[in-house]
């Protein structure tokens, strides 16, 4: 489906340490079998830029973008920000590129959330592959939050998703806390 009904874009680039987020978000959801009128894609650096070709206002309602994003909280904390909650300038990518305009611009024809996850350590320009362990223990929570703002409910089911496929380094499920 060109235009889906609800697009999930996780935001930022994993060689930046902890501006993996939205991507390792993505894996996690994409492992799920959503309906479907929902697109969950991986849109990288340019995301924001990017995530505009797959959004048609006439067919698509709402666009959750997953990204990190510096609230002043603790690392691994999320916060679900509105578009009118993103002052000009306040949300910019690993280029400084400013992305509230261009949501600005778009809120009144397409729904958005904006799950940010606090981070520990962004790089950029250095490259460090991997999340912290704070980043990595907020994944479950933001996949949740997602779930919820689209309306998906798989209640008990992340006690038990991909118990045998556990990330390499990691302790525990890969998706959910108890």
């Amino acid at each position: 489906m060109l235009y889906p009904e609800i697009v999930v874009a996780g935001c930022g680039n994993p060689l930046f340490g902890d501006d993996g987020f939205g991507p390792a978000v993505v894996e996690e959801l994409q492992r799920l079998n959503l309906p479907e009128h929902i697109k969950v894609v991986d849109a990288g650096l340019g995301g924001p830029h990017f995530i505009f070709t797959l959004l048609d206002p006439g067919s698509t309602k709402k666009l959750v973008i997953v990204d990190i994003a510096d609230f002043g909280g603790a690392p691994g904390d999320l916060k679900k920000f509105r578009v009118e909650d993103l002052p000009p300038g306040s949300y910019r990518d690993a280029h400084s590129w400013d992305l509230t305009e261009p949501l600005h611009r778009l809120k009144d024809e397409v729904e958005i959330t904006v799950i940010g996850c606090q981070p520990k350590r962004v790089t950029a320009p250095e490259f460090e592959l991997g999340l912290t362990e704070e980043i990595l223990q907020a994944i479950p929570g933001a996949v949740r939050e997602v779930l919820s703002v689209i309306g998906v409910d798989y209640g008990t089911a992340f006690k038990h998703l991909r118990k045998e496929e556990r990330q390499p380094g990691t302790e525990g499920e890969a998706c959910g806390r108890s």
